[in-house]
C-alpha cells in the first residue's frame, strides 16, 4: 500500500511539474490539483502533512523554515544529498516548484506529538549532549547548536532547521553522514566542518539528549539569531 501511494504521488508531482511548464508558457491556465495533492509521496515517508512521528526515521517537514527545505530538495536533486527515493522523486523538478513544495511545508503548523522522556542512553551520555548542545566544546572547536538552531533549538529564519522533535536515529545519521563525508551542502560547508570535529560518541550523545527534549510551547523557528552565526553557513544569506 505504501508503495502504490509512493508511485502516486510521483506521478502527480511530475505531472504538476508538467503542468507549472504548461503554465508559464500559457498565463490563463492553471494545473487542476493542488500541491496537497502532488506531495502525496512525501505523506508516504514523512507522515501526515509531513508531520512525523518520533518513533519512524524520517524527519519532520511540517513548520521547517521554507529556506532550509529548498536547499535540502536542491541538494537532493543536484546530488548534495544522498537517498534512493529521494534523489529520483526530484531529479526533474525546477526550482521554482521545489520552493512551492519547501513553501506550502513551511506553511504548515501542525501540533508536535509528546516527547517521551525514556531513553536508553546512560546519565553520562545524555550529560555529554546537554554539554554539546549548550555549551560545546571550545577545546575542540565545536560550537553550542543553540549558537545555530537558536536558543530553543527550533531553528532560525529563513534557512536554519531545528533540532527538537526528531527521531533519534535521523539525528544520529545525519551527523554521522557529515562526519564521514557522506552529505554536503552548499559552499562555505560549515556542518561538514563542525561534523569532522565530533566522534561517534559526541553524535551518539547529542542525538540522544535531543531526543528526548520537550518541544518549547511555541516550536516555531526563531526570526533571527542574537549574534552572528560563529562559522560561516553557505545555505543563509549573507
Amino acid at each position: 500500500m505504501k508503495s502504490a501511494h509512493w508511485l502516486a504521488g510521483i506521478a502527480l508531482l511530475l505531472l504538476g511539474h508538467g503542468l507549472n511548464a504548461a503554465a508559464a508558457a500559457t498565463p490563463a491556465a492553471s494545473p487542476p490539483n493542488g500541491i496537497e495533492q502532488r506531495v502525496a509521496a512525501c505523506i508516504a515517508c514523512h507522515g501526515r502533512e509531513g508531520a512525523t512521528t518520533n518513533v519512524g526515521y524520517f524527519p519532520r517537514l511540517s513548520g521547517k523554515p521554507a529556506g532550509y527545505l529548498f536547499n535540502q530538495l536542491r541538494s537532493f536533486r543536484d546530488g548534495r544529498r544522498f537517498n534512493a527515493d529521494m534523489n529520483y522523486m526530484v531529479q526533474h523538478l525546477s526550482d521554482a516548484y521545489l520552493m512551492e513544495m519547501a513553501e506550502y511545508f513551511a506553511g504548515l503548523d501542525l501540533p508536535y506529538p509528546p516527547v517521551s522522556a525514556a531513553s536508553d542512553a546512560l546519565p553520562a551520555q545524555l550529560a555529554r549532549g546537554r554539554q554539546l548542545a549548550l555549551e560545546g566544546d571550545a577545546a575542540r572547536r565545536i560550537p553550542a547548536c543553540v549558537q545555530c538552531h537558536g536558543a530553543a533549538l527550533t531553528g532560525v529564519q529563513p534557512a536554519i532547521p531545528g533540532l527538537l522533535g526528531l527521531p533519534r536515529l535521523y539525528v544520529s545519521s545525519q551527523l554521522g553522514a557529515w562526519l564521514t563525508n557522506e552529505r554536503h551542502a552548499l559552499a562555505p560547508d560549515c556542518m561538514a566542518d563542525i561534523g569532522r570535529r565530533m566522534t561517534t560518541a559526541d553524535i551518539n550523545a547529542v542525538a540522544s539528549w535531543l531526543a528526548v527534549q520537550p518541544m518549547p510551547a511555541d516550536p516555531k523557528p526563531a526570526a533571527s539569531l542574537p549574534a552572528p552565526l560563529p562559522t560561516a553557513c553557505g545555505g543563509m544569506p549573507k
